[in-house]
């Protein structure tokens, strides 16, 4: 006799997912195969900013996992997940933990700021020549790519330590119903 697959639930919108895949798409092309100052690479930066501007307005309306109410990363959630994780006892969220929020934002926030001094550096003659905003693109662009790795990072950890493949539902939109 078979086992029953486990239960799923609903967990990420097909608006967060594109959100996400196109924010993900965006971000590696533009580090890996665009020139700076390239048409692509100003357009895929638009795309991008226009998708972190959706992702966030939609977190103050979606409900469950996608709602901004549901995960933001309080001190007293991330010093709990710290406890939890120092402790190695088991802690599952359906959605973001508080550490997983917290560099989700860190990363939403990172798109918007590159998006806004990408146009700033192509579009407003203001700082035509002024090496500074260049300089901070830059630098943004380098933190949201250690972001970046840190959350495929965790994601691949926590998928082992949770036995679950937690990638696979940002593709299904579905997560298996924790035990308990």
């Amino acid at each position: 006799m078979t086992e029953p697959a486990p239960a799923t639930v609903r967990l990420w919108d097909p608006l967060v997912r594109l959100c996400h895949w196109s924010l993900a798409i965006a971000f590696f092309a533009n580090w890996f195969f665009t020139e700076e100052g390239e048409d692509w690479h100003q357009w895929l930066g638009y795309w991008a900013g226009a998708a972190a501007l959706l992702r966030v307005g939609w977190g103050f309306v979606a409900t469950g996992a996608a709602a901004w109410r549901d995960c933001l990363p309080t001190p007293a959630r991330i010093t709990a997940q710290l406890r939890a994780l120092r402790g190695r006892e088991p802690e599952r969220h359906l959605g973001h933990s508080a550490l997983g929020a917290l560099v989700m934002m860190l990363m939403l926030g990172s798109m918007l700021m590159l998006a806004l001094t990408g146009f700033l550096m192509e579009e407003i003659d203001y700082f035509w020549g002024d090496e500074r905003l260049e300089d901070i693109h830059a630098l943004l662009a380098d933190a949201l790519a250690a972001l970046v790795a840190v959350h495929l990072l965790a994601a691949v950890a926590e998928s082992i330590r949770l036995r679950e493949n937690l990638p696979l539902s940002m593709i299904t939109g579905r997560r298996r119903v924790p035990p308990g």
